[in-house]
Formats: structure tokens, sequence, C-alpha cells
């Protein structure tokens, strides 16, 4: 029970990452406020949270608006009495739009959700954080934040802003007790894909010139079992890092 006691909200946790993160924080002792915007989505993993025999809350949320940010922070307060750890999971692609091709919508969208969401949502956990002298931000990345042609153009710098917003919320912080790291995750098993609807064929033939590279297509919980890792006293020495799960392929 690593997590025995402590409070997490997690972004995006109807399903993929966000859901099998909530899952093994639940069963390792979380008490766990399941964000998304898909209510009935939340609320079906709060119902397989409890029974299992843990706690969990749902909490409608766009991470893109922030009074919904706000209240899902309060709500953790005021329904278990403290916040521990935060995981931005929330994320959406870009449909491999390259630069000449890419709109402001697009770009402003993907960065709304990707980007501006979680600065929101760390910006809001921070002072709570440091008023207690101690708390988890985990951002979930991705390869394209670590290299320059894995999505498009919105969706990879999206990606290098949350490595770098990690980068310097963990330096910043450490002396307050905080640790904030990310996740940069290869080619996982998840909806996200349900985001792309028309890609652009320039674009994603640039993007996919390496994936016959790609080991193998990873698991949610593979990704949700380095969250436990960064979420528990385990990594305690970890801070502003970025940890690659993507069985090799970026290795390359």
């Amino acid at each position: 029970m690593r997590l025995q006691g402590k409070v997490a909200v997690i972004t995006g946790a109807a399903s993929g990452m966000g859901k099998a993160i909530a899952l093994v924080y639940a069963k390792e002792g979380a008490k766990v406020v399941v964000s998304d915007i898909n209510l009935e989505g939340a609320n079906g993993t709060v119902a397989e949270i409890v029974s299992n025999g843990g706690l969990a809350t749902a909490v409608a949320t766009n991470v893109t608006k922030e009074e919904n940010i706000q209240n899902l922070i309060d709500t953790a307060v005021k329904v278990y009495g403290t916040l521990d750890i935060l995981v931005n999971n929330a994320g959406i692609m870009d449909n491999f739009y390259p630069a000449a091709e890419v709109t402001d919508e697009l770009w402003e969208r993907v960065f709304a959700i990707n980007t501006t969401g979680p600065m929101r949502a760390i910006r809001k956990a921070l002072p709570i954080f440091i008023q207690k002298g101690s708390g988890i931000i985990i951002n979930i990345a991705s390869a394209g934040g670590l290299f320059g042609s894995r999505a498009g153009a919105a969706y990879t710098a999206s990606k290098h802003a949350i490595i770098g917003l990690t980068k310097n919320v963990g330096f910043q912080y450490a002396t307050l007790g905080v640790r904030c790291n990310a996740i940069a995750p290869g080619g996982v098993n998840t909806n996200i894909g349900t985001t792309i609807n028309a890609p652009n064929e320039f674009g994603m033939g640039k993007a996919m010139a390496g994936i016959n590279l790609n080991p193998r297509m990873g698991e949610s919980e593979e990704i949700a079992r380095v969250a436990l890792f960064l979420a528990s006293d385990d990594s305690s020495f970890v801070n502003g890092s970025v940890i690659t799960a993507d069985a090799g392929w970026t290795a390359y």
C-alpha cells in the first residue's frame, strides 16, 4: 500500500492511461479524484475502484476552462481534506498537421488541453503543496516531446512545452517539498487515437517514418506502474526528470 492515505487527482481518467493510473493508485491505498470531460466514463472508473474496495470521486472537468480546474482541485480538498498527488494526463493529438498547414484553431486547442490545462492545475495545486511541505506532480508527456516528428507541429510543440514546464517546476519548488516529473510514453494502446479523425497525409507520412523501428506497443497498465513509482517514496530522489517508457523505441 505505497500510497496509503494519499489523495490523488488524475485528469483524463475515464479511460486509457488515466484510468489505469486511477485503478493502481486506488489499489495502493490512495483516495482518487477521477477527472474527465466524459462524466459517464469517469463514473465508470469510480465504480470499478469502489467495487474493489477503494475510495474515489468523479468530477466532470474540461481542462481548457480555468473554472473547471479550480473546481476540480477544490473538490478534492473538500471531499478528502487535502491534495497529495496531481497527475496531468488529459491530452489530444493534432491530426499530424505540419507547420505550413496548422491552423490557429488547432494550435490553440492542442495547447489548451496538452499544456495550458496542466499549467493551471499545477498553479492551483502548488499553494496546497507548499503549505503542507510536500506534493507530487506527474505530467504525461510523450516521446513526441523528446523528438521532432512523432506527430504534427502542435502536438510536438505542446509536449516539448510540458517537459520544459516539468523541469522548471521540479527545480524551482524542490526545496519546498514538491517533486515534479514527467512520463514520456511511446506508442500505447489507448483511445487517444479517437482524437485523430482526418490526418494530414504529408504530416502523418513524416511522423510515421520511424514506426517500423518501434519494438512493440505498450499497454496503459505499463504506464500506470511508472506513474506509481513516481507517486511513491520509491522515487524520493527523482525530480525534474522525464522517464521514457517506450520499449526502447527512442533508444535507436
